[in-house]
């Protein structure tokens, strides 16, 4: 297939090692393409299960003609290697909790600006909700998608927690495991464009995202979510989980 339009050479590179690789251990089953913007930037929102999660995120993205510029921990970048790869394929580090917190969300801007996909998981870590459903958002998203004006287009993907499990170090490549993506159709923000970026707006916002998110992975899952969204600020963490 042929590579996206705005993927650079390092990006068409790394694909050409990566993507045969999760041929080799996936058995791919992704939908909801027709929903991705013929053109113009755009978020593609996703939720988050596990590490393995961005490399099977932007495998349907890359797939479907996109070469999505995503939003990761800034610590990531100062992996050798990876952190080389990350900047040259043009990923956006997150500062987070610090003064240079705003130049994620501002190289965000000008990439969609641009007309790029930047894509994002909205929780901000992995979901600690235990039967892995989406849990509260992070306002960041909604930030992001109030003041540019693009499409949010949610995604929800299964499978990739059964290569790689929440926390788990041991890597289960095989046998391939079924890995389903499914995008849907742009969240409806219309009503919240023009409002002030305050709490209230921000926070509305960010639940339609994740509400949206749910929806998809419920589909898959064909089950019923939690009635009430997980919430890591109202939950005692369990001490044998990581924070971050």
């Amino acid at each position: 297939m042929p590579a996206p339009q705005r993927s650079n050479r390092a990006y068409r590179n790394a694909a050409r090692v990566i993507r045969p690789f999760l041929f080799a251990i996936t058995r791919r089953d992704w939908r909801g393409t027709d929903h991705l913007p013929a053109s113009g930037g755009f978020i593609a929102a996703a939720n988050h299960m596990t590490n393995l999660d961005p490399l099977t995120f932007a495998h349907y993205l890359y797939d479907s003609g996109y070469a999505p510029r995503v939003l990761a921990k800034s610590a990531l970048f100062a992996v050798p290697v990876l952190g080389a790869l990350m900047r040259a394929t043009g990923q956006i580090p997150v500062f987070r909790g610090t003064s240079q917190a705003h130049a994620s969300l501002e190289a965000a801007v000008q990439a969609l600006r641009a007309g790029e996909c930047v894509a994002v998981f909205p929780e901000g870590t992995l979901t600690r909700e235990p039967d892995l459903w989406p849990m509260t958002g992070k306002t960041g998203v909604a930030r992001l998608a109030l003041s540019t004006r693009v499409p949010v287009i949610p995604v929800a993907q299964w499978g990739p927690q059964n290569l790689l499990g929440r926390y788990a170090k041991l890597f289960k490549p095989f046998p391939p495991k079924r890995v389903t993506v499914v995008a849907g159709p742009p969240v409806d923000l219309d009503d919240l464009y023009g409002r002030p970026l305050d709490t209230a707006t921000l926070r509305e916002a960010t639940d339609r995202v994740m509400t949206a998110i749910t929806v998809l992975l419920a589909e898959i899952r064909g089950e019923q979510p939690p009635v009430v969204r997980f919430d890591v600020r109202r939950t005692a963490p369990n001490p044998t989980e990581p924070l971050a």
